[in-house]
């Protein structure tokens, strides 16, 4: 092992000190831009799935409805990072913005059309299949800018601190979403938050695609935007557990909203759901966002162990809990564990992403959130009214072992498999 030398180290440290920041270089506006942006893409499931009860009055297909806006973003998301990173975030990114902005207002005419459930369900999966998945895409403008123009020094903490705060965003997005619907559903009509999402769409992600940093290509493509890692990269052991981890978190998300709605329901007070929920919400973003400062010796894989093992022990208590104050509990429990969780496998993400496809990647995992909270809460609705509350509520432990179990397996790949481009000691 080679040490560097007391000159060689004080390289280091001037690069650091003298490198620009990432707020910087990006702009104040990007961020304010990229946050609202995905603002619809947390509205649409919970959006979805309350029109469809409203105007259908059924749960069930609610459920599916909301399944099947899942199974779209599944087959087309990974696509359409894919197309971005071939052709530029700015042309897909403008398409879509339109093409879901109509798709959302259609779904809304068909439901309250009385057209036939195949028809409804066929318009939900379009909504997931033009979904633009601005949180994907804006990690992977930020992962680029990061590898090509900040200085090899401060990379590694930098991309930590920018998955932490993407997170925390993400985070955010995912408990207001919710509680955006919900008001214009109760102050406006059930059909509010859909237009609503369909507007924000169409002017904040066209924005979006419009910023300059949409121009920011990385230097691994060649001049006819072709990637020199192979497509196969992409279904390496290594990158696909760190999908398999997502997804475990996205069905948390999804089963843990439905069946936290579920118990306040047999209290008396579904409305309360979102509220207990924001504190496992406001909880994660903060400790999400703290993630940043754990020390480099506290590693990647450790730290998804510790954080997934946090989450699984604070769902166990689910078994225990019998009143909204015992719940409040577990979910602050969850929070701690959910956040950093989250981070550490986009931080994974970010670091085996072969050369040239980060876009690709984020909306690999990007999709995998959407699609276990999609499913997560259609199987756990369908649960709930057929089973009753204790059965759904197993549901959220189910997924949070899901998480920890490819933990587990990534704590072994991690350590049998040889490095690779630009992971990182801390990774191991």
């Amino acid at each position: 092992m080679t040490h560097a030398s007391p000159q060689e180290r004080s390289d280091i440290r001037t690069q650091a000190t003298d490198a620009p920041s990432l707020l910087r270089i990006a702009g104040l506006p990007y961020f304010l831009i990229a946050f609202v942006a995905r603002l619809p893409f947390a509205m649409m499931v919970v959006g979805v799935l309350t029109v469809v009860v409203s105007a259908r009055g059924s749960l069930s297909l609610g459920g599916l409805t909301s399944a099947a806006v899942g199974l779209g973003t599944a087959c087309f998301g990974p696509l359409l990072g894919a197309a971005a990173d071939r052709f530029g975030q700015r042309t897909v990114l403008l398409i879509l913005a339109i093409a879901n902005g109509a798709m959302l207002v259609l779904f809304t005419v068909v439901v309250y059309a009385g057209a036939a459930d195949a028809l409804v369900l066929l318009s939900a999966f379009g909504i997931g299949a033009t979904a633009p998945q601005v949180a994907p895409m804006s990690r992977s403008r930020l992962v680029t800018m990061i590898a090509d123009r900040m200085p090899e020094a401060v990379r590694t903490r930098t991309t930590s601190g920018t998955m932490a705060y993407e997170s925390a965003a993400d985070e955010t997005v995912f408990v207001f979403g919710p509680f955006i619907v919900g008001v214009l559903a109760s102050v406006l009509a059930p059909w509010a938050p859909l237009v609503g999402a369909a507007v924000l769409t169409v002017v904040f992600v066209g924005a979006f695609a419009l910023h300059p940093s949409a121009r920011a290509v990385s230097a691994h493509r060649d001049s006819d935007g072709r990637a020199p890692s192979a497509v196969s990269e992409l279904f390496s052991a290594r990158l696909l557990i760190v999908v398999v981890g997502i997804l475990g978190v996205g069905m948390f998300f999804g089963t843990m909203l439905t069946s936290l709605t579920s118990f306040m329901a047999d209290r008396g007070a579904p409305e309360q759901a979102g509220l207990l929920y924001g504190v496992m919400g406001v909880g994660s973003a903060i400790l999400a966002l703290g993630v940043a400062w754990l020390p480099a010796r506290f590693s990647l894989r450790g730290r998804w162990l510790v954080f997934s093992g946090i989450l699984l022990a604070g769902s166990v208590l689910l078994l225990f809990v019998d009143t909204p104050a015992m719940m409040m509990l577990a979910l602050a429990i969850m929070g701690i564990g959910i956040g950093p969780t989250l981070v550490t496998q986009y931080s994974f993400g970010a670091a085996r992403s072969p050369l040239g496809r980060s876009a690709t990647v984020m909306t690999m995992l990007g999709s995998g959130i959407v699609v276990g909270q999609s499913l997560g809460a259609a199987v756990a609705g369908e649960l709930a009214e057929n089973a009753g509350t204790g059965s759904a509520l197993l549901l959220p432990i189910v997924a949070a072992g899901i998480a920890f179990a490819a933990g587990v397996v990534n704590w072994r790949l991690s350590a049998t498999a040889p490095r690779v481009r630009s992971e990182r000691a801390s990774v191991a």
